[in-house]
């Protein structure tokens, strides 16, 4: 189960370091007249990177199922961001 939650931990990281730099093309985007990744993808991408990384620290709180859970929520919704804004 450490293992496990680690590794959402990690999928949690990355995805809060991916958000970060889409924040950042925006905002340079925005600087430099260039279209950035828009309005859309910044929410999607804020919204998702909060709801994952509540699930990290609820999985990191608890043990046995719930963790698990909280575990798999980082995954879903890593997953369902990647799906439908990267590779979509």
């Amino acid at each position: 189960m450490k293992a496990l939650r680690a590794l959402s931990g990690l999928v949690a990281g990355g995805l809060v370091v991916l958000t970060a730099v889409l924040i950042g093309a925006a905002i340079l985007g925005a600087q430099r007249g260039f279209p950035g990744p828009g309005t859309g993808r910044l929410s999607w991408h804020v919204g998702l990177t909060v709801l994952a990384v509540a699930a990290q620290v609820f999985a990191d709180r608890h043990r046995g199922t719930a963790a698990l859970s909280g575990s798999l929520v980082v995954f879903v919704a890593t997953g369902y961001l990647l799906v439908t804004q990267w590779w979509n």
